[in-house]
């Protein structure tokens, strides 16, 4: 499930990264980062009670994914 989970959170981080960066545009790295981050932990695939716990768990994995979307767009 743990698995499952880390590869829902990779493919949002991506979307989180697109839609962040649509919306507020260039020079702007720490708030697009929070508003992916956000986008992330609310669109999570688990139970609302459960989404606080697990974001805190996967906090780190998070911000990985995040740091990795990014350099994915700036790739293409």
């Amino acid at each position: 499930m743990l698995k499952n989970i880390k590869l829902t959170i990779k493919e949002l981080a991506k979307t989180a990264v697109l839609m962040a960066e649509k919306s507020l545009g260039s020079k702007m790295g720490q708030e697009k980062k929070k508003m992916a981050i956000k986008y992330i932990t609310e669109n999570i695939p688990v139970s609302s009670p459960f989404k606080p716990l697990i974001s805190l768990l996967l906090s780190s994995f998070i911000d990985d994914a995040v740091e990795f979307a990014v350099q994915y767009m700036e790739e293409l």
